[in-house]
């Protein structure tokens, strides 16, 4: 890509060598104000030229400590310069009109080889623009936009300059001076519409149409509750983009990683040259409950929580909850994350709240089992059967597995049970069951019971 650049901005200052040696020496030879003012127009263009094609190479390095946004904006200064020049090209063909009608100093020959250079120099500037505003509209580059901008109002300053050499052949005086003024007339319009893009470019204007369409593909991403700020800004060939996307604070790490990756991918599906900055605000729902706010907070803080339990009593609120630490810290270290698990709690409830925890050892780390003997074996499930004839609600204990970890057994099976029952009081009949078969087989540590719909 950069040396696409490189080569259609070098092709124009070639170009650009041609025409303005040319239009010099038939405007010369012709005495034509309008080839002359042509020809001092392309000396400008030529000079554009230069400038884009070192704005071109240096705009392309990558970013550096000095730079760290990269080198993109030599290109709009580039196209700024280029604008004061086509200003001065402006004024400067007016001035020389004005003065050649008040001298009367009007004497123009409409040879063959005027027209010949106006109207190969037609030629070669709508081939240039051509090129110029491919390669522009591929790379987004604004110095060769505004090089292909120079052309173009070449083609039509032509145009005029070519219509002033007709009038001539036909003996009307002063043709050809007021061709040169309608060339100004071009020049300025392509200076200032040139000027006012530079500029916008410069003080960071935001682009036309981007933040609508970066609204409408960010709305379309799952879990994205607002769009509180976009702020977009060229940034060279590139355009810059930032957003603060708002989502609930309930979301795990992964998943808000997630979200920032989707908005990368559909943005850059409709505008690849995006520079994307993605900053993500959790906030608590408006519907949230206090069990999902501590549940939230606790994963935040890259740990867990279970049976939070929440109760009112004599207009005081009482919360209870187990959280879940690794198993290799210290008493202390683990009662320092609790007490300021508990802080972070406190800022999100009501000050008559008191707060208790039961800490919890997690395993981080797989813990090697052994099998047990086919006599344990047996007293565990003769246990399990007989626990089973005595509760109703569940039934069929099945996939029975027993494992020994150093001292202790543990016990993990499936059963059956009304699909009609509720979550709550499975959960109690399962705890029922564990502390009935802990007291039949003293050595069981845990018990695992995977309930499964009967219909």
């Amino acid at each position: 890509m950069k040396n696409k650049k490189e080569l259609v901005a070098i092709s124009s200052v070639v170009a650009g060598v041609i025409l303005t040696t040319t239009k010099f020496i038939v405007g010369v030879l012709t005495g034509s104000m309008g080839i002359l003012s042509e020809a001092v127009h392309s000396l400008l263009d030529l000079a554009a030229a230069v400038m884009t094609f070192f704005a071109v190479k240096v705009g392309d390095k990558p970013a550096d400590e000095d730079h760290n946004y990269g080198h993109g904006k030599i290109e709009s200064i580039s196209a700024l310069i280029e604008t004061g020049l086509l200003f001065i090209t402006g004024f400067w063909i007016i001035y020389e009109s004005v003065h050649k009608l008040i001298v009367g100093d009007i004497e123009v020959k409409a040879t063959w080889y005027a027209f010949v250079v106006v109207v190969l120099s037609m030629i070669i500037d709508i081939s240039r623009s051509r090129a110029l505003k491919k390669i522009a509209k591929e790379t987004n580059s604004q110095a060769l936009e505004a090089d292909a901008l120079h052309f173009s109002s070449d083609i039509l300053s032509s145009g005029v300059v070519l219509l002033g050499l007709v009038f001539i052949l036909f003996g009307i005086r002063g043709a050809d001076t007021i061709a040169a003024m309608g060339v100004s007339i071009f020049v300025f319009l392509a200076a200032y519409r040139l000027g006012k893009k530079t500029i916008d470019v410069l003080v960071d204007g935001t682009p036309s149409g981007v933040l609508e369409k970066i609204k409408e593909i960010v709305k379309k991403i799952d879990y994205i509750i607002d769009i509180e700020r976009i702020r977009v800004r060229h940034l060279g060939s590139n355009l810059s983009i930032e957003l603060i996307i708002v989502v609930n604070h309930k979301l795990s790490i992964d998943k808000v990683h997630e979200i920032s990756q989707n908005i990368e991918v559909e943005i850059k599906k409709e505008i690849k040259e995006a520079d994307i900055v993605i900053n993500i605000k959790p906030v608590k729902s408006n519907d949230e409950t206090i069990v999902e706010s501590i549940r939230a907070l606790a994963l935040k803080n890259g740990f867990s929580v279970h049976d939070v339990i929440v109760d009112n009593l004599d207009n005081k609120q009482y919360i209870s909850y187990d959280l879940e630490l690794p198993d290799d810290l210290t008493i202390k270290e683990a009662h320092d994350i609790a007490t300021n698990f508990e802080k972070s709690i406190k800022n999100e409830v009501e000050d008559n709240t008191e707060l208790n925890s039961h800490i919890e050892p997690l395993k981080k780390h797989a813990i090697l089992s052994s099998n047990i003997t086919k006599e344990e074996q047996k007293r565990v499930k003769d246990a399990i059967s007989e626990i089973d004839k005595t509760i109703e609600e569940i039934c069929e204990p099945h996939n029975i597995l027993i494992r020994r970890i150093e001292e202790k057994l543990f016990v993990s099976f499936h059963c059956l049970a009304q699909h009609n029952i509720s979550l709550e009081k499975i959960h109690d009949i399962t705890m029922k069951f564990e502390y009935l078969l802990k007291e039949k087989v003293s050595e069981i540590k845990r018990v695992v019971i995977h309930v499964e719909s009967k219909e």
